[in-house]
């Protein structure tokens, strides 16, 4: 398996983020697609050697989790993001489950940004649930610890400096502010529509 790396320049001049730091996240990004791609390559050569039960592997095996989630978080906050202003339907399912659990969209979006606001660095993702059939705003630390088993990320905001600081310094709840204004929604009830199959 070899991932490229996607390309999303057709989020530059998007409202809030700069083109600098864009072009700086997108290189990050791309960082992660070439880290995955060589530690695949390295675990499959210690299987052809024989070389599975070594702490070489082990460890390999180890940081991969890292490495590719650090790319599909990534894939996933860009395909989340708009230029053009897109609202979540009143009506639509996804909508009317998030009332349901949180009371209101209002109350949805004020657990999101506290979660954005926690102390640290990492993720914050809408993830549903199929089994329970539950919305869960979830702070993910590190890229390969605390996710939730068998949950589908529908939103997810970077919250590690790289993604505001060029442009926002130490205020992160403007960055998050700006971030609430630029999701696109359609791709997220795509997602929720995709889990719901």
């Amino acid at each position: 398996m070899n991932n490229k790396p996607q390309d999303f320049k057709h989020l530059l001049g998007i409202n809030g983020l700069s083109n600098k730091l864009l072009e700086t996240h997108f290189s990050l990004y791309e960082g992660y697609v070439k880290n995955a791609n060589l530690l695949l390559e390295k675990l499959e050569s210690l299987s052809k050697e024989g070389k599975t039960e070594t702490p070489e592997q082990a460890e390999l095996k180890r940081r991969f989790g890292w490495e590719w989630n650090g790319m599909r978080l990534h894939e996933y906050y860009f395909e989340n993001l708009a230029k053009e202003k897109t609202e979540l339907p009143e009506d639509s399912v996804l909508a009317e489950k998030i009332n349901q659990i949180y009371g209101s969209f209002k109350d949805w979006e004020k657990d999101f940004k506290s979660v954005g606001m926690m102390r640290g660095i990492g993720w914050v993702i809408l993830y549903y649930d199929p089994k329970d059939d539950e919305l869960f705003n979830v702070w993910i630390n590190e890229h390969d610890v605390g996710h939730f088993a068998g949950a589908v990320p529908l939103l997810v905001m970077d919250v590690f400096e790289h993604a505001y600081m060029v442009d926002y310094g130490t205020a992160r709840a403007d960055y998050i502010e700006n971030f609430l204004k630029i999701i696109d929604w359609n791709k997220v009830l795509e997602r929720f529509d995709k889990a719901l199959k």
